[in-house]
C-alpha cells in the first residue's frame, strides 16, 4: 500500500495482545515524542488525529479482537473523529494482503516493530540515540524488559515464528542500559519477557546467557524485583537456579509453560519434552529453590486429545500442585504444523475441558493461600481501588496472578514495598494488614 506521508498533531496508540506488543508501543511512543509529536496510549478522548493499532494475531480470539478494534476505528474515521488509521503488529504481519483487500479504509499496514517505517510515514526521524528509551504505559514502579525477539522453537500449534521471525537476542549492554534508565525513572520491578527466555544469548554469545544477564541486572541500584516470564522447559539451564538463589532481588518465581503432560500429545505438539523429563525438571527446580513459585500454562483440545488425556493432566496437576496456572483452548491456526491435523474437538468441549483444569487449580490455589494466613509477606503496592489498596507478593506477576488486598488507614503510594501480615485467604487472592 502506498500512502502519502503526513505530519500528525497527536497520535493515540492502542495495544492488543501480549506484553511484548506493549513494549513495542512504548518504544514507538518515545520516538514520536522525541519528534515533537504528542502521543497517548489507549486514550478515550477524541483529541487525536491519528490512531495506531498494534495488533495481536496469536490465536483466533486475539485475531477477532484485533479486527473488531480496527473496524471500530475505521468507523470513527468515517464519522470524522479521527483522520487516519494505521495498523501494525502481529496480525498485520501475518495477514496484510488479505486485510488490505477487506478493510481498504485503513491508511497504512505495517508488520511488527516497524518503527522506522511508521515514523517515516509521519515525517518523523528514527532517533538511534533513544535506544532503551520508552514512554511507559505501565504504573511507574514496574516495567516489562524484552530481551529478545522471535523464536526458533517449532511447536506445532504456534504461529509466533510466522509473525515474529527467528530468535534474535538483544545485546546484553543494550538491555543493561535500558534497565538502568528504567531504574533511574523509579522502576522497582523488572519483568523479563521474550518468546523464549532461556534461549537468550545462543545467537550472540554461542551459549545460553540468561544467568549471566541476571547476574548483572541484579546489581543495578533501585531494582528490587526481577521476574522471569516464558522459560521453555526443554534444555532448561540449571545454572539459572543458582543465580536466582544467590540474589534476593530475583523473585523466586518462574513462568514455564508446559502445555500438556501426556507423552503422545507432547510429541504431536513438537515440545521436545516428555512427562518423565518434566517431572525430573520440576523436582530439580524445587530441590534447588524449595520456596519457588511455579507458574505454567496448558493447552486443552489439541487435535487427538481425549478425555483420558485431560484426566491425566488433572491428576498431574493434583500431584505437582503448581502455584499458578493458566489455560488456553487450542486454536486451529493456518500455516502451523498442527493445522494439517483434524481439529476434531468442538469449541464447546474445549471450553468444558478448560473449566475442569481451572476448577482443579482453584482448589489447589485456595489450599496454598490458606497456608499463607498468619505469615508476614513483602508486598508491592500497585493501586488504590474501591477505597482499599491492592498489591502483590514476589510470587505474583501483574495482570495474571494473585493479588493482596491491604486493609489500612495509612496512606500508601503505588510502588511502596511494605510488610503485610496475611489474615484472610481466598481462591486466588490474599488479604492482610501492614505491620511496622
Amino acid at each position: 500500500m502506498k500512502t502519502k506521508s503526513f505530519r500528525p498533531n497527536k497520535v493515540n496508540i492502542i495495544t492488543l495482545g501480549c506484553a511484548k506488543n506493549l513494549v513495542d508501543s512504548e518504544v514507538l511512543s518515545a520516538q514520536l515524542q522525541a519528534n515533537d509529536i504528542a502521543v497517548t496510549h489507549e486514550s478515550r478522548k477524541s483529541d487525536h488525529d491519528v490512531v495506531v493499532i498494534n495488533t495481536c494475531g496469536f490465536i483466533e480470539k486475539a485475531k477477532e479482537e484485533s479486527i473488531q478494534t480496527i473496524l471500530q476505528q475505521v468507523e470513527r474515521k468515517k464519522k470524522g473523529k479521527v483522520e487516519k488509521v494505521i495498523v501494525t503488529g502481529c496480525l498485520s504481519a501475518r495477514y496484510q494482503q488479505e486485510l488490505e483487500a477487506e478493510i481498504p479504509e485503513v491508511d497504512a499496514w505495517f508488520g511488527s516493530q516497524a518503527f522506522r517505517e511508521i515514523l517515516q510515514l509521519m515525517q518523523a526521524d528514527y532517533k538511534t540515540e533513544l535506544v532503551g528509551e520508552r514512554l511507559l504505559s505501565t504504573p511507574k514502579h514496574y516495567a516489562y524488559l524484552k530481551i529478545s525477539e522471535g523464536c526458533n522453537r517449532t511447536c506445532a500449534f504456534c504461529a509466533i515464528p510466522l509473525m515474529r521471525g527467528k530468535h534474535v537476542s538483544k545485546p546484553m549492554e543494550e538491555i543493561l542500559q535500558e534497565a538502568r534508565k528504567l531504574a533511574e525513572r523509579g522502576v522497582k520491578e523488572l519483568l523479563l519477557i521474550a518468546q523464549e527466555l532461556t534461549y537468550y544469548g545462543l545467537d550472540l554469545y554461542k551459549k545460553r546467557s540468561l544467568p549471566a544477564l541476571l547476574e548483572q541486572l541484579a546489581t543495578i541500584p533501585g531494582i528490587e524485583w526481577i521476574r522471569l516470564h516464558y522459560a521453555y522447559p526443554a534444555q532448561f539451564p540449571m545454572d539459572l537456579l543458582r543465580v536466582m538463589e544467590a540474589h534476593s532481588n530475583i523473585c523466586k518465581y518462574l513462568d514455564m509453560p508446559l502445555q500438556h503432560i501426556n507423552d503422545r500429545i507432547l510429541q504431536a505438539m513438537h515440545r521436545q519434552t516428555d512427562r518423565a523429563y518434566i517431572e525430573r525438571l520440576i523436582n530439580n527446580i524445587r530441590e534447588a529453590i524449595p520456596d519457588i513459585c511455579l507458574r505454567t500454562t496448558f493447552i486443552v483440545g489439541f487435535p487427538g486429545e481425549t478425555p483420558a488425556d485431560v484426566e491425566e493432566l488433572i491428576a498431574f496437576m493434583e500431584k505437582t500442585r503448581f502455584d499458578r496456572v493458566g489455560v488456553f483452548t487450542y486454536s486451529h491456526e493456518d500455516h502451523t504444523q498442527a493445522y494439517r491435523l483434524p481439529d476434531t474437538v468442538t469449541q464447546e468441549e474445549k471450553e468444558r475441558r478448560a473449566e475442569l483444569i481451572m476448577e482443579c487449580q482453584r482448589e489447589i490455589s485456595y489450599e496454598k493461600n490458606l497456608q499463607r494466613v498468619g505469615q508476614v509477606m513483602k508486598v508491592i503496592v500497585d493501586r488504590r481501588e474501591a477505597g482499599r489498596y491492592v498489591g502483590r507478593t514476589e510470587f505474583d506477576s501483574p495482570e495474571v496472578d494473585n493479588e493482596v488486598i491491604i486493609h489500612t488507614d495509612k496512606r500508601l503510594r503505588p510502588g511502596d514495598m511494605i510488610q503485610v501480615r496475611i489474615s484472610e485467604a481466598y481462591d486466588y487472592d490474599l488479604a492482610g494488614q501492614p505491620i511496622d
